[in-house]
């Protein structure tokens, strides 16, 4: 007889246990880990079998690639294509519960006459009728068009390319990097912007979708597009909200320009949780059924490879990419593995709990594999894609009455200086971190004791902003010249909205900030706010050129805390509307 307990006595123990005040995080996630394992099991697991292919089902109620077209994760002699039928993709996709066969082709021209590769994969309804296509035997730093075939329906035309073969003598680089696309915060004008760019891949660092309800996260500049449905807890919920995200025109664009290297931060699932923590208050099954669903659904809306598809309670995202000899980019997930914020996740100065040598930000076997692989580097640059900000950073009234965020590597300050310390032991100078989160754009030297301006300059941090989370920007906030004077290892700072492009030769790494003047309408021009150069001559970052934004706003009353309070505002409206939905 099997020793397992049935999942609802897993779960209610697990609740009792976790509102107990003797509460062990350990036993706690253990526990979680099995609830997970046993639901996603049964969900992912077993996927890959059961339902016969049906020709004769390719028959669709309206256009099936509504979604549009994506490659990703590309590596030297491999890409993954990726698109999801969905006929009614607001309405759970809309395709009837048969596997359906599409037709795919790899070209090295647009209009395919020149096709190198074709086949046949399976677009199964376990997995939402997405398909991800794994092509290999290609040619490194190639580029090649693709599409896909269901029915006698064809979808757009996507254009991809691989990376250089690891150690090839690679001259140059040119990539862009976003992060935090509120959908109800304004129009995603700098995808349409990007998509024009000429660059060899995207990075997205998070905050994809956002959980929220209808107007329950409200910019400072009004939110100007609603989401479709309530707060999103179910797999159906959060299928349906990465479609709404997915059927912007210019997200599309964007996806079907370039391969994309995808990570995720807190908003695919909810907003500040750590590991198997919610944010706040919920029940332990809620929340362990609430991020399964929402990894799976991630999965399937994003051009990952089948080494990412979720497993039990995990889902394997941190990886690497070596683009020829000029940079290895280390992609991580600072969110799956991490310990609970310390001091309640509140803007605090630093505690014995922040301060805590055994708290872990990336979890060990990633910590170890990130120290490890940058150890045997030989690479021009060392990149660490990723989501919170890496540098400290003081936003308090003083330099004596200082304010860290307790959710970025402020709050884990020793996770953040065992890697310092690592790098240093290296005597790297060439180290970069990428970051979103923030919604802002920034950057800061990285040196030995951020306590010591004059200390040693071993590498730079470049913040991205967002695409539209926090609505309209300005080139300066209520707090811009208080903070740069309190933290002077941050060398720019400014609070438009857009992307980040950067372009890497062997000696010289050059960050533009390519901004918006708003969000709230589209049709807004882009253009380059600022440009900054890092040279690994330990002089830091210095800025090459700078340029006043056409219409942008100069200034504007908004200061760091404004972000928090306006989650907190939201998940009151939450509380609220579930108070509403209980029985009198």
């Amino acid at each position: 007889m099997s020793q397992e307990k049935p999942l609802d006595q897993w779960i209610e123990q697990l609740n009792q246990e976790s509102q107990s005040k003797n509460f062990d995080r350990r036993d706690f996630l253990q526990g979680a880990g099995k609830i997970a394992g046993l639901s996603l099991g049964l969900v992912i697991a077993q996927s890959m079998g059961g339902l016969k292919v049906d020709a004769s089902a390719a028959k669709f109620s309206s256009y099936p690639f509504s979604l549009g077209v994506a490659s990703g994760d590309p590596l030297s002699n491999s890409v993954v294509l990726w698109t999801r039928l969905a006929p009614e993709p607001l309405n759970g996709g809309g395709v009837p519960w048969h596997n359906i066969p599409v037709k795919w082709e790899l070209a090295k021209d647009e209009h395919f006459r020149h096709i190198v590769q074709r086949g046949t994969e399976v677009a199964r309804p376990e997995l939402a009728h997405s398909v991800h296509v794994e092509v290999d035997k290609l040619q490194p730093d190639t580029v090649y068009f693709y599409r896909f075939k269901a029915g006698h329906e064809l979808s757009q035309v996507g254009k991809t390319k691989t990376i250089p073969a690891a150690g090839a003598s690679v001259s140059s680089l040119t990539f862009a990097f976003a992060s935090c696309q509120q959908y109800e915060h304004g129009y995603y004008t700098a995808y349409k912007h990007m998509a024009k760019e000429n660059l060899d891949l995207v990075f997205h660092l998070g905050d994809y979708i956002y959980e929220y309800g209808p107007n329950e996260y409200v910019s400072g500049t009004g939110n100007v597009r609603d989401h479709n449905g309530p707060e999103i807890k179910t797999l159906d919920d959060y299928r349906n909200r990465h479609a709404q995200y997915r059927t912007d025109q210019d997200l599309q664009s964007a996806h079907a320009a370039f391969p994309w290297v995808v990570t995720w931060d807190d908003h695919e699932v909810e907003n500040n949780y750590a590991d198997m923590i919610p944010e706040k208050g919920q029940a332990v099954e809620e929340f362990v059924k609430r991020r399964v669903a929402a990894y799976q659904a991630y999965y399937e809306h994003m051009p990952l490879r089948r080494s990412s598809m979720p497993h039990g309670t995990d889902m394997q995202l941190y990886r690497q990419f070596s683009y020829g000899d000029l940079a290895n980019f280390f992609v991580l997930d600072t969110r799956q593995y991490r310990s609970d914020q310390a001091n309640g996740d509140t803007s605090s100065p630093q505690t014995a709990e922040s301060l805590d040598s055994s708290r872990t930000l990336l979890g060990e076997k990633q910590e170890d594999w990130l120290l490890q692989n940058l150890g045997q580097s030989q690479s021009k640059w060392n990149v660490m894609a990723q989501q919170i900000f890496f540098a400290q950073r003081n936003y308090g009234p003083s330099a004596d009455e200082p304010l860290f965020s307790m959710d970025a590597w402020d709050g884990y300050t020793p996770a953040r200086q065992r890697i310092t310390d690592f790098v240093k032991s290296k005597d790297m100078d060439n180290f970069i971190v990428l970051t979103g989160d923030v919604h802002a754009n920034w950057a800061s030297n990285l040196i030995a004791d951020f306590n010591k301006p004059d200390s040693q300059v071993y590498g730079a941090e470049f913040v991205g902003t967002s695409i539209t989370s926090g609505g309209n920007g300005s080139d300066q906030r209520a707090d811009t010249e208080r903070i740069l004077t309190l933290n002077d290892h941050i060398q720019f700072f400014n609070d438009y909205r857009g992307y980040v492009r950067c372009h890497v030769t062997p000696h010289q790494w050059k960050t533009d900030y390519r901004v918006l003047p708003y969000v709230t309408e589209p049709g807004a021009d882009i253009s380059t706010r600022a440009s900054l150069v890092y040279e690994k001559d330990q002089a830091g970052i210095r800025e090459v050129s700078q340029h006043t934004v056409p219409q942008g706003k100069k200034s504007s009353n908004e200061v760091e805390e404004d972000r928090y309070k306006a989650h907190s505002h939201a998940h009151k409206k939450q509380v609220k509307k579930q108070k509403n939905k209980l029985p009198n």
